[in-house]
């Protein structure tokens, strides 16, 4: 029994010792940047459907009929990529979103 007793003892310690830790903020809101632009054919200047923009290797957005894509991204460096098809892909590029900012990006691919 008082083994039961010192466990239930200990836990409810612990308990208390984590819902002191809390102070119930939520983590900053500027800690994303969301990453807009359009992604246009260099020789006509029209908008490429479908293109695919990849951010740092893992995050994708696709860009609609008028070439148009939008996607949150964490704050701070990023590397990104373009491609579609019939196009030649644009190389790794690198930039810088700060937190709680809109970046805009005018991407030209070329056949």
């Amino acid at each position: 029994m008082a083994m039961k007793v010192a466990r239930l003892f200990g836990a409810l310690l612990a308990l208390a010792v984590l819902v002191g830790c809390n102070d119930g903020s939520l983590p900053p809101g500027g800690t994303y940047s969301t990453l807009t632009g359009v992604v246009l054919d260099r020789a006509t200047n029209q908008p490429v459907a479908n293109a695919t923009v990849l951010v740092d290797t893992v995050l994708k957005a696709t860009t609609d009929a008028a070439g148009k894509f939008s996607i949150n991204v964490p704050s701070g460096d990023y590397d990104y990529s373009v491609e579609a098809n019939g196009y030649k892909t644009v190389a790794t590029h690198a930039g810088r979103a700060d937190p709680g900012k809109t970046v805009t990006l005018n991407i030209l691919l070329d056949h």
